[in-house]
Parts: structure tokens; sequence; C-alpha cells
């Protein structure tokens, strides 16, 4: 089963006292987080990063989605895919590169990329809270990955300028200086090359 969407969303990194400061504001209680992972792929060469695109598995209780997510005019196009346990498994161990469905065909056909050259470079796990604001989605988010923790505030909406308008007043009304936000997939791929740089100094 696949399905896409149009996703237009707003984010800025937080220090951890500005993460702490919107938490107190909204009311967030610890029990209100919930867990994911996402697991990220891609190809030897980065195919899909010099696409601007980019090749995930969530993992969110018991359910698993592949989603490709593509530059659009506005935001990003969206295309998930529902993937069982065992199809998950294959990806990241390799014995299959992407498995068949829509995402493939895609890569394939409009990205021209082989599918079969798709590989498992790590997972990120995400505690967020979700909140409704203004006619969109707020989102806190406390990431982990490679050895390294980042807090960032989402707003999710259906129209880009008035929710462009809406997040740029919540940051100046809490004192939130905008950051330059790179996805986090852009942000793991850049821990991971660190890390990677790091250890071969240190051989």
């Amino acid at each position: 089963m696949s399905h896409q969407e149009i996703e237009i969303e707003f984010k800025n990194l937080l220090t951890f006292d500005e993460f702490t400061s919107l938490c107190s504001a909204f009311k967030v209680k610890s029990e209100d987080f919930f867990s994911q992972e996402n697991h990220y792929f891609d190809t030897p060469g980065f195919s899909l990063k010099e696409k601007g695109c980019a090749l995930r598995v969530r993992r969110k209780g018991d359910n698993l989605t592949l989603t490709l997510k593509q530059p659009a005019m506005e935001g990003l196009l969206e295309t998930h895919q529902t993937v069982s346990e065992e199809e998950f498994v294959s990806m990241k161990d390799g014995t299959v590169g992407l498995i068949d469905g829509t995402i493939s065909s895609i890569l394939k056909n409009e990205l021209n990329i082989n599918p079969s050259e798709v590989l498992y470079f790590g997972s990120l796990r995400t505690n967020r809270v979700e909140l409704p604001y203004k006619n969109g989605l707020l989102v806190l988010d406390e990431s982990n990955y490679m050895e390294t923790s980042d807090f960032e505030v989402e707003f999710e909406v259906k129209n880009f300028a008035e929710g462009e308008k809406l997040f740029q007043e919540l940051l100046t009304s809490y004192g939130i200086p905008l950051r330059e936000t790179k996805n986090k997939i852009v942000r793991f791929y850049e821990a991971k090359a660190c890390a990677l740089t790091t250890k071969g100094e240190t051989k």
C-alpha cells in the first residue's frame, strides 16, 4: 500500500534551554513524548542526496513505513509505502537493495537510480511530541544519532506563506533566533562523515 502527499514544514534547531522553555510554555509532560526511529538509505555514491532526495524507513510503534522525499514547488513530495518486518530486514542486510513497489519504480523511472544499489547507512532515534497550533502541527523533537543529540522545533502546515509568517512569529515571541536548519537526514550524514573521518585519523 502506498500514497503521496506534499509536506510543508518549517524547522529550527534549538538549544536545550529553548527546548525546555517551549515544553514548559506548551505544558508538555514527559509522558506526552513518543519514540520513533528513522533508518536511512542511499546508494554508495549518495545518488539520492545529490538529487535533493531522501529515503528512510520509519518505525513508529509496530508500523514500518518506507518514505521517499523529493523536492517540490513548495515543500517536499513524500511517497509512502508500507513495508513488513521481513522486507525491512532484507533491506538493512543488503540482500535485496530496495524492495519492489511504487518507490522502487520512481527511483528507476524518474530519478535514474538503480534500486538494487540502495544500501543501509544507519539510524536516528527521536523523542517527539506533537501539538495542534494555529491550523498546523507544532512538533518538538529530541534526536539522538552517532553519539550526539540535538533539539528542534517543526511547524507542519498546508499553506506555505501563512505557515512561514506564523513560525517566525512563534520564534520571535519566545526569543529564539532563526537558525539555518538542515533536515535530519543531512545532519545524520554529516555526523557520520565526521565520525568516519575521525576514525581514519586515529588509525
